[in-house]
């Protein structure tokens, strides 16, 4: 016999492991993602509005993946972040699977006293540790990254 209580402990816990999303078709190559939370991306063009490829949306879950840690360690250092931005790009296999064979990333960050040292162990920890979609990749491709410090309030 099957408990109530253990069908909650099992579904909380898939829910933990798991992620869910749809990929709705739109005509031609378009796609509306969608994941459980009702947010969306448009994958392909549909009508004149363009959309990301999807091997784009792995560069962009890169950014945003790597983005998110090493700003959350440096406000936790209390480095003088007032802003900041994450350039990826993607050389792909010439064969298929086109996969991506090496990624660049460039971190910029804009502040006036934020210390290289910091910005260097926050790009690690993101890299080595927290980005689960760098250590995805990494085991395919080649990942290089370098990081810009603008002595700057703000980007103009």
């Amino acid at each position: 016999m099957l408990y109530l209580s253990e069908i909650r402990i099992w579904k909380v816990y898939v829910t933990d492991q798991w992620r869910e999303i749809e990929a709705e078709w739109q005509g031609s190559g378009a796609f509306i993602g969608r994941n459980v939370s009702g947010g969306t991306v448009q994958m392909g063009k549909i009508g004149d509005k363009p959309g990301v490829s999807p091997m784009e949306l792995i560069l962009v879950g890169l950014a945003g993946c790597t983005g998110i840690d090493v700003v959350d360690i440096m406000l936790k250092k209390r480095e003088p972040l007032k802003a900041f931005k994450v350039k990826v790009r993607g050389k792909r296999n010439e064969d298929f699977p086109k996969i991506y064979t090496e990624i660049e990333i460039t971190y910029l960050l804009w502040g006036i006293g934020i210390e290289a040292k910091s910005v260097e162990r926050a790009i690690q920890l993101s890299e080595e540790k927290y980005c689960s979609v760098s250590a995805m990749l990494s085991s395919v491709a080649d990942i290089r990254s370098t990081y810009q410090i603008i002595n700057e309030e703000k980007p103009e």
